[in-house]
């Protein structure tokens, strides 16, 4: 057993190589031990994605990013090489999308598959390049949403700033500020002549109303000290008096008006009479002849 201490070496070396190749690998997500098919896919623009990227079906890992090469030749430049489970089969009309991987900004692959109506039963041959189609995630979206709002905002204000600058430098605020200057000096006016009011008359008219109300403090307590019961009944007494004297004097004056109506009625006969019978009361004649 010259050699036994070199061949267990050897071994052994072998064995730490395997093992750092499959930790290496198992740390990358690649799984030595299940076979996969190799695809190709161009982009144009990579969006961060790297290599050891996932691969995904409708969320489920099936696959990686094996590798990403720049070819200068093609106008999308980066050739993008992956692997996924060989017992996947892709039908044709498969894409691959590259899309977000989560919030934090990664990307990942993702492989769409057509309609069941579109199948037409094909499958794409291993090593063949698929369709590629970007898919924004949700910030990308909410940024470029959000730039295209700012972008028209800016726009809004930038015209409203070109309208208030047109504003400001003609006529229109310069006779507002004049305006608001004589307003002011109106008001400055008005303030005076409103203190030297309150200075010079409010102070008389406010001692001539403190007088009135005491007069008609005093007025009203004379009013309560009078006896006005008293002086209503005194006003009652006098009225009935009045009233019993105007009877006396009309009982003597019935007979006198009774002749006189008396006298009237003789004296309209007689007035009747003498129209209708002149003659009876007024003897004269031509031929001296009295009429019976």
């Amino acid at each position: 057993m010259k050699h036994a201490r070199e061949i267990k070496v050897g071994v052994l070396a072998a064995v730490c190589l395997f093992l750092l190749f499959f930790g290496f690998n198992f740390l990358k997500g690649v799984n030595i031990f299940s076979p996969t098919n190799s695809y190709h896919g161009v982009f144009s623009h990579l969006h961060g994605l790297e290599e050891q990227a996932a691969v995904y079906i409708q969320g489920y890992k099936v696959g990686q990013v094996d590798a990403i090469h720049y070819d200068f030749t093609r106008d999308s430049a980066f050739v993008v090489d992956i692997s996924i489970r060989k017992d996947i089969v892709l039908p044709q009309g498969t894409e691959l999308a590259l899309i977000a991987d989560g919030l934090l900004g990664g990307k990942a692959l993702e492989l769409h598959f057509p309609d069941s109506s579109a199948n037409t039963g094909n499958h794409i041959a291993q090593g063949s390049f698929l369709p590629t189609v970007y898919v924004p995630g949700l910030v990308e979206s909410v940024q470029s949403d959000l730039l295209a709002h700012v972008g028209e905002a800016v726009a809004h204000i930038d015209n409203l700033v070109t309208e208030l600058q047109g504003q400001v430098e003609g006529d229109h605020i310069k006779s507002a500020l004049k305006n608001v200057d004589r307003v002011s000096g109106d008001l400055t006016y008005v303030s005076a002549d409103l203190k030297r009011l309150m200075a010079t008359q409010v102070p008389s008219i406010v001692n001539n109303a403190d007088t009135a109300i005491a007069n008609l403090n005093v007025v009203v307590a004379d009013i309560k000290a009078a006896d006005l019961k008293a002086t209503v009944a005194r006003v009652d007494t006098a009225v009935e008096n009045v009233n019993a004297l105007v009877t006396e004097v009309r009982e003597p004056i019935k007979p006198i008006l009774q002749h006189v109506d008396a006298a009237v009625v003789s004296a309209d006969s007689l007035l009747v009479d003498l129209k209708a019978h002149p003659k009876r009361y007024v003897h004269f004649s031509l031929f001296g002849k009295k009429e019976k």
